[in-house]
């Protein structure tokens, strides 16, 4: 009896405990997070400066939107950069993690050069790139001079400073590499070993056993890049760019800033990016829908 009384206290001094550390969290989560969400949705039906008090307006916002030549452009550029900076970096990261997943020597090494560049701060990432690409001491062109190749100018040039930002953006791609390296180790090798003994080739075994298991973690990726991408464009076209040139590298992040801090258009603001997670929403949806047809709902 005492026992099973003292038991029964221990577990429930337990979850105290547990509910406790929990608690700073949920705070945080719900000041920083969950409140500002409800004031934006709030905001996206007002006419609100920052100054006056807020006016109810309902769907006037979004449709100055619609109206909006400058909103089309960065919703134009935001598809763009997406389409070609997320798979290239699920690519990237997926290569390196099937080529570096074995414990050889040196491996370790090359596995923090790859998550080495999503440590350092996003101004002096941008920093660093805005002298790599410099048309006149930039190495990047000194290296296409070397074999033979005239380089552009990078960052003044509407087509090739929208394609820089995709390729700035392929270099930090560690957390990515990180969590696919923990899904293919998750793998058990024995079905390697097993399809390797019926005659599987690489490609056969990485088709039918690697790429069906670790198909989560790239659908799990592929919705984290699609957020984290679109808001990791901010900092660098406005330290390189500053959306120009001709607008070319004027993301939704950047008209956002502009729009809320610039023109104090807070109501217009807090619509964009209401849209912008709903067209992002219907994209990931599109996926689902895509992925389940393909590979059928048991493969989940």
């Amino acid at each position: 009896m005492m026992s099973s009384l003292l038991r029964r206290w221990s577990l429930r001094r337990y979850d105290v405990q547990v509910r406790l550390f929990v608690l700073p969290y949920l705070l945080g989560a719900l000041v920083l997070i969950l409140l500002p969400a409800l004031a934006t949705v709030s905001v996206a039906f007002a006419d609100y400066n920052a100054v006056s008090t807020p006016t109810w307006v309902g769907l006037e916002n979004f449709l100055r939107l619609m109206r909006s030549a400058y909103v089309r452009i960065s919703l134009r550029n935001t598809i763009y950069f997406l389409a070609l900076a997320v798979p290239l970096r699920l690519l990237g990261a997926l290569l390196l993690a099937l080529f570096l997943q074995s414990d050889r020597r040196w491996f370790g090494l090359h596995r923090a050069a790859v998550y080495l560049p999503t440590v350092i701060p996003e101004v002096a990432y941008a920093l660093i790139w805005l002298w790599i690409l410099n048309p006149l001491y930039g190495p990047l062109n000194m290296l296409l001079a070397g074999i033979g190749i005239q380089g552009p100018a990078w960052l003044t040039e509407p087509g090739t400073a929208r394609f820089s930002i995709v390729l700035l953006s392929l270099f930090t791609i560690g957390e990515g590499f990180v969590i696919l390296l923990t899904g293919l180790r998750t793998i058990p090798r024995s079905y390697f070993e097993a399809a390797r003994v019926d005659g599987a080739s690489v490609w056969q075994s990485f088709w039918q056993i690697t790429l069906p298991l670790i198909l989560p973690w790239l659908l799990l990726l592929t919705f984290r890049d699609m957020v984290i991408s679109l808001q990791n464009t901010f900092t660098p076209s406005f330290v390189l760019t500053y959306g120009g040139p001709y607008y070319a590298t004027t993301f939704v992040p950047l008209l956002l800033y502009e729009l809320a801090f610039d023109f104090f258009d807070f109501g217009m603001a807090a619509a964009l990016l209401l849209f912008t997670y709903l067209v992002i929403g219907l994209i990931i949806m599109g996926i689902l829908n895509l992925v389940g047809s393909e590979w059928g709902a048991d493969d989940f």
